[in-house]
């Protein structure tokens, strides 16, 4: 099969991490994701939690190292110029699976290949029984490819911004939830104002959360600190003192990729359902949350399937959205969180 000319890009990307209703833990990872012809590649591969090599969290030489490679300046870490393009997030292991693809130069000029995608768990690839057939090959031009991957050596920066400033009154939630969110990979800080913080201690952080009894006049002062430390974060108003929904709110203040190439686009919710949007098809699992009269939590899982791209309706019962009340929606790569509109 010969290999058509495509589009080349990169874009950061996350694998949601969370608490989940059950109490497990799910570890949140930054990579940088390829975009070919103007779409994740990893939303061509079906339901899939994985990463690509370009975690934000591995240290610079390694990052690096998988950079060469793609660029072919190292030996392919696979037998028969195999390279993995999308792995296990919670390990490096071959064994855990692994989405591998031969890449080379054209024979005919300057471009690039990838060609034969294949699920690997061992060497060799079986490509008859584990080949992606319906994904490639394709034919990328060589400057734009070399460039693409050429300013991810140029900027020297691997490290996303994954930690989190704690805003509020609560410190006894906020330990909580500090300690969930470094559970799952994410730094996490409390502080009551960040005023006199250096700037070069607030770009570290990529997202602030505020209680919901922190007054405005603090709000304001923390916006003003980050404003003049010329700091983009995302700011986040916890809707309850419910530790998985609030992590469920910093994971998605945390995802830096463009609207346009997210998996779950639209998150609204009521009484009777909730009603969300998918772009690819994925595993979504839809969570109610509700706090009674006594400050108790009770949570409803709704959904947990593969949706079809397209707008969906998941039904809830009207126990799990009485009062004050809130829906999580999350795929491998997306969190939405909707508060229940009555």
């Amino acid at each position: 099969m010969s290999a058509e000319y495509a589009t080349f890009g990169l874009a950061p990307a996350i694998r949601a991490g969370g608490v989940l209703a059950n109490g497990e833990y799910q570890v949140h990872r930054d990579f940088v994701d390829f975009i070919v012809n103007g779409r994740p590649l990893l939303f061509q591969l079906s339901d899939l939690d994985a990463v690509s090599p370009l975690a934000a969290d591995i240290p610079p030489a390694i990052f690096t190292a998988h950079v060469r490679r793609l660029l072919l300046e190292a030996r392919a870490p696979l037998d028969d110029g195999r390279y993995v393009i999308y792995g296990c997030p919670e390990c490096e292991g071959l064994e855990c699976g692994a989405v591998t693809a031969v890449i080379e130069k054209s024979t005919d000029g300057d471009d690039f290949v990838w060609r034969d995608f294949a699920w690997q768990t061992a060497e060799p690839a079986d490509l008859t029984l584990n080949g992606y057939h319906g994904i490639g090959p394709f034919r990328f031009r060589g400057d734009q490819y070399r460039a693409a991957l050429g300013q991810l050596l140029a900027d020297g920066e691997s490290q996303a911004r994954r930690r989190v400033l704690l805003i509020g009154a609560r410190v006894a939630l906020l330990a909580k939830l500090a300690a969930a969110l470094r559970t799952i990979g994410i730094g996490a800080e409390i502080a009551g104002d960040a005023a006199g913080v250096a700037p070069q201690e607030l770009r570290t952080y990529g997202a602030v959360a505020f209680g919901r009894a922190v007054p405005e006049e603090t709000r304001r002062s923390v916006r003003a600190a980050f404003d003049r430390a010329e700091v983009p974060v995302s700011y986040v108003d916890g809707l309850a003192p419910i530790i998985p929904l609030l992590v469920a709110q910093i994971e998605g203040a945390l995802d830096r990729g463009p609207q346009e190439r997210r998996r779950l686009t639209r998150l609204a919710a009521g009484p009777g359902a909730a009603e969300l949007e998918v772009t690819s098809a994925c595993r979504v699992r839809v969570t109610a949350y509700r706090m009674d009269r006594l400050s108790r939590t009770h949570v409803h899982e709704a959904l947990d399937e593969v949706l079809a791209p397209g707008e969906h309706r998941v039904a809830l019962p009207a126990g799990a959205t009485k009062g004050d009340a809130y829906v999580v929606a999350r795929t491998s790569t997306s969190v939405l969180v909707a508060p229940v509109s009555h």
